[in-house]
Order: C-alpha cells, then structure tokens, then sequence
C-alpha cells in the first residue's frame, strides 16, 4: 500500500511570529506555517497534527498582501537567504519591532522604556561575510556555488545577483564556480560522505575594504590551485584582495570547520577599523556580519553602560574582543571570556594592536570559567550565542552582584526567556533597545540594561 497523501487546505495568515512563522486558523486549531507572511492567503500542507495545532508546508501563496512589493534580488523567490524583499524596509522593521515587544510581553517583562528600532546604515550589500555552499541546484544536475534553495535541504542555487553583498563577493563566487566546472571537481556529498567542494566563504571589511577567501574542501583529492589564485587576482576589484586560504575539513557534520588550513597567497585574516579601533579578523573569527550596523550597536552598548570611568567590566561571550576593546578606554579594566580558543587570540592581538592593556581575555566556557574570576565587576556586558546564556551560568552571573548588565541578544526569543531568569534573580529591565543588523531576514539585534533591584 502506498503512503497516505497528507491533506492540503487553504489558510489566511493573520500575523508573523519571530522569526518567519506564519499564524493562522483552520478548523478552530491554531496553524504555523513558516515562510508565509501575515495577510496572505495560502495554500499549505500538513506536516503534523495534533489536538490544537497543525503545522504545515507552504505549497503557495493565493493571495498576496496588500503591502507586498517586488523583491529587488532575482533570486528571492527561490533562494532561502533573505525572506521579507517582498516588504518595504519600513514594513520589515515594524513587524520586527512588535515580534519583539511581543515576545517580552509574553515573558511578563514590562515596565520598560522601549527606544524602538534602528535602521541598518545600510539596507543593501551591507553584509561582511557569506558562506557559499557547493552542489547541484538539481539531482545530478551541473555543479553549483551559492546558497540553499528556499525549503530544500540539498540544492544549491548559483546566486551571482545577490543583493545583500557587493560585486566583490559575486565576482568571487563566479570565478570559483567557473574554475572548477571546468576542472570538473565533484562536489562533496553529504549524505555519501564523497566528493571536494564543499564551502567558499568569503569576508570583506566595509571599513578598509579588505577580502579574505576561504575555500573548504574534503581531504579526497590533492587540488592544485594556484591557476585559481591567479584568476582570482585578475579580478578588478572594488576592494583589495588580501588573502586566499585552503581549508581541508573532512568532518561529517555539514558546517565550516578546519582540521588543516594553509595560506596559499597573501595573508591569514583582514582587518576592519570600527569606532578609531583596528580588529584583525581571520577566517574562523566570530566578527558581526554587518559592520556599518555594529558600530552603531557598539555605540548603543556604551550608551547604556553609561559612566565606566575607574569601573571593572566584565564582557562575557567576549568573541574577538570587539566590545571589550570599545569599552577599555572608558573603564578602568576589561575581563573577556570566550569558548572559542582563536578568537581568544585574535581578542589579545587585536588589544596590542589598539595599546590597550587594560584588557585580560580569557578562553572557556563562560559556565565554568566565572568561578575563577576575581574581584567584583561595576558592569557585566553580555553578548552569548543564538541560544542564549546557559541557565546555571545566569545564576552565577547574578550571583556577582554588579549594579548593572548590559545584554546584547541576536535572538529575542532567547533573550526574553534569560530576562525572565534575571528578573527572578533580582534584575530589572530598564531599557531596551533593538538594532535591525539583518535587512531582509527575520533577524534582529536587541540591547538591554537591567539594574540590581535595590542598588
């Protein structure tokens, strides 16, 4: 007997919850269906029922929202990188703003005095880093470079008109992808585990315009690629091209990780200048993707730190030290902590590079490496992974007393659920703040002070 078919219906979406979920009703149940967009009317399949709930796969859009536009990128509707060119700017960013305001209400955070939300300097090509995936846009079919199709799990769609980068990257990726179609070089599959090509990640400082590239291959066939680096170095480029590396990674999870990386021309990492300071960043550095947008999130930072003068700060989740070097010449000391251990380097590097020594980084877990902390900080700055600040380590956390904390979220439905843990531990959430760093994505940046209650 043959499978059953899943049932299809039709749903109108009433609003979208963060990041990109589609709520509607059909039945008298709730429905979720992601990628669909409040006001449109769509056509959905169901992916699982239950007593209250369907979720559902998006077959098609019927109806479109009264407020939807053309997207500027011609690769929108297939490529699964940006969701909202349909949206005006404007648009994106209210729908934004209430995801946020609403998920805080819901984690009975309020009382707050909300700053609303800042425009990315830059709507278009803002983007400093893309990680470009090699593959087929169909099965069998010829090699491709570029990013996951919208809803698929393999197939890679060629993007050389993407909107979100500037010539420089889609020149990159052309030229590689050239290169190797006509060296006929497989690409790595990551179900069999065979094959090269996998990554091509590429970074571009907005500052001082330097581009760094980053090819990751598997480990199944010795490459000779210094006609690539010459193609490379012929291309007319709006910024300077300072940098080609060879990453071998033969590890099955489908991410970019180095078991081995040579230099074969140039240098291993680039350089961006944010706020009068210099951050050398290299291929594995964390480093904020939008750069012209973090200096105004950095400045946000420093605002609601308020006066550090003579103070201790603490900047936990410190990655490449970027906050803990714009806090350093306002404070009088700046204790980093970072999991990733080349990020800890680059941190220190970086502090020479700026004369700063005021700043101690230290490389762990932030869970375990608190209790070795000495002294008791006036200001505790937060920035932690997209999931957010482990529950125990918030505990320890709070435990130092320091009057204030300053939390820097890139996911506010972490955030709203860490605030809910440092509100039952004494804090009070004073402000916040949220920076659009992703135009174009369901992404956004959140700052928040909280003071200790009582003083």
């Amino acid at each position: 007997m043959g499978r059953k078919k899943k049932k299809e219906f039709e749903v109108r979406i009433d609003k979208t919850q963060f990041p990109n979920k589609g709520i509607g009703e059909y039945n008298g149940k709730k429905v979720i269906i992601k990628d669909a967009l409040a006001g449109q009317k769509v056509k959905a399949r169901v992916k699982k029922e239950r007593k209250n709930k369907i979720e559902g796969n998006l077959l098609e859009v019927l109806e479109r929202h009264e407020r939807e536009i053309e997207p500027r990128c011609i690769h929108f509707w297939d490529c699964g990188g940006c969701k909202y060119q349909n949206l005006s700017y404007e648009d994106q960013l209210k729908m934004k703003k209430d995801q946020v305001l609403e998920l805080l209400e819901k984690a009975d955070i309020r009382d707050f005095e909300f700053e609303g939300i800042e425009r990315s300097p830059k709507i278009w090509e803002y983007r400093n880093k893309m990680e470009f995936t090699f593959g087929d846009e169909y099965k069998d079919g010829p090699l491709s470079l570029g990013m996951h199709q919208k809803g698929k799990f393999y197939e890679i769609l060629s993007v050389p008109y993407c909107q979100i980068v500037d010539e420089d990257f889609t020149d990159i990726l052309s030229t590689v992808l050239d290169y190797f179609k006509e060296k006929d070089i497989p690409f790595y599959h990551k179900m069999r585990h065979e094959g090269v090509l996998r990554h091509l990640v590429v970074r571009k400082t907005a500052n001082t315009g330097e581009i760094l590239v980053n090819l990751v291959t598997s480990s199944q066939m010795k490459l000779e690629l210094e006609e690539l680096v010459e193609r490379l170095k012929k291309i007319q480029y709006i910024g300077k091209f300072k940098g080609f590396l060879h990453t071998i990674n033969d590890n099955l999870a489908d991410a970019v990780q180095s078991d081995e990386t040579s230099v074969l021309y140039g240098e291993n990492y680039i350089t961006e200048e944010l706020l009068e300071l210099n951050f050398n960043i290299s291929a594995f550095s964390f480093f904020q993707t939008n750069s012209l947008g973090a200096e105004r999130l950095y400045e946000i930072v420093r605002e609601y730190a308020g006066d550090t003068d003579n103070k201790t700060v603490f900047d936990l989740y410190c990655g490449t030290g970027t906050i803990a070097q714009i806090m350093a010449p306002v404070a009088k000391t700046v204790v980093g902590i970072e999991l990733v251990e080349e990020a800890v380097e680059k941190a220190r590097d970086n502090a020479i590079l700026n004369n700063l020594d005021n700043c101690e980084f230290i490389a762990g877990d932030v869970l375990v490496e608190v209790d070795n902390l000495k002294g008791s900080p006036d200001l505790i700055i937060l920035d932690p992974p997209r999931n957010g600040i482990h529950k125990k380590a918030i505990k320890k956390i709070a435990d130092f007393n320091a009057s204030r904390l300053v939390y820097v979220s890139c996911k506010p439905t972490s955030l709203a659920e860490d605030l809910q843990e440092f509100k039952a531990l004494g804090y009070e959430v004073k402000k916040v703040k949220c920076m659009d760093m992703f135009p174009h994505t369901p992404h956004v940046e959140c700052v928040t002070i909280l003071y200790r209650q009582n003083s």
